[in-house]
């Protein structure tokens, strides 16, 4: 970059505010001194960035163009200020997780809840939403980790594995049993598939989506459905006998061992699912997001 910052600052300025001399008063720089670093970087640039008017000035084609590239590399300079302050920072440190609402009451609680003991002085805040939106904070610099499946081709990232999930589907033993007494001559299969409500994650969960993959490869078509947006009501739905639930084997340990609720194969194997630890390359050395990982098993290994 053969010209001096200043002048994209100042291009920058003139651009968000549309007017030149609200962009002199936000740098505390003269009108004149404002139209002239605009006229040096076009000379420079050899394209005319505004059009000027008496309403103010709006950017061209091209000056469109240069804005949206200086407004990314100052959004990135920010951010590498914020990230050195806080690298250095000797007072409260601050630590951002995203995670859905599900993994947070089943995976992260326990651990979460012992960080807070130990480490009193970390501020944590917790954003609570699927999978697919926590990428999307983590790679608009609005969180600091996530908690999520193993994500596929994702470069400039750490992923540290936690466990194994195991997707599956439970009812009660009496529902079950009421289906057997309506199977007649026809094989159980086939009376689940016809007969039986099946409580499943809504569309938009990263769940369904595997689970219908999973039906969809062994040539399984379910007839009745219910979705449901959260585990915690599938499960709560399936112990009062309302259907046969998709849940996650690990959330109902408990219940399958006490006979309240017991397993239904429907003849697919379902693939188990890792899941795991997300931050950008940069973070890991974050003092805040190191000392979080090391309290899991594996903690300090990333793959």
């Amino acid at each position: 970059m053969n010209q001096n910052l200043s002048l994209y600052q100042i291009f920058h300025a003139v651009a968000r505010h549309g007017n030149i001399s609200r962009a002199a008063k936000e740098l505390y720089i003269s009108q004149p001194a404002i139209s002239k670093s605009i006229r040096r970087l076009e000379e420079s640039l050899q394209v005319k960035l505004f059009t000027r008017s008496s309403r103010g000035v709006t950017l061209t084609e091209d000056g469109a163009l240069l804005y949206e590239q200086v407004q990314e590399a100052f959004r990135a300079l920010d951010q590498a200020e914020q990230t050195l302050q806080r690298r250095h920072s000797l007072g409260i440190a601050q630590l951002r997780i995203g995670v859905s609402t599900t993994l947070c009451r089943y995976i992260l609680l326990p651990y979460l809840q012992k960080f807070v003991q130990e480490y009193p002085h970390v501020k944590v805040t917790i954003h609570c939403q699927s999978s697919y939106q926590t990428m999307e904070l983590l790679e608009n610099h609005q969180i600091d980790l996530g908690l999520i499946g193993r994500p596929a081709g994702k470069l400039g990232w750490h992923y540290q594995p936690l466990q194994s999930i195991q997707d599956t589907f439970v009812c009660t033993r009496a529902y079950l049993e009421n289906l057997r007494v309506r199977q007649g001559s026809g094989s159980l299969m086939e009376t689940l598939k016809s007969e039986a409500t099946f409580m499943l994650p809504d569309d938009a969960n990263i769940t369904r989506r595997h689970i219908d993959t999973a039906l969809k490869e062994n040539g399984i078509e379910l007839n009745t459905c219910l979705e449901v947006s959260t585990m915690d009501l599938l499960i709560e739905f399936s112990k009062i006998g309302l259907g046969i639930a998709c849940v996650i084997r690990e959330f109902v340990r408990q219940e399958l061992e006490a006979g309240l609720l017991t397993e239904v194969s429907l003849g697919a194997g379902i693939p188990a699912r890792e899941i795991g630890f997300i931050c950008r390359k940069p973070d890991q050395e974050l003092l805040p997001i190191q000392t979080f990982l090391q309290m899991f098993p594996g903690g300090k290994q990333f793959s």
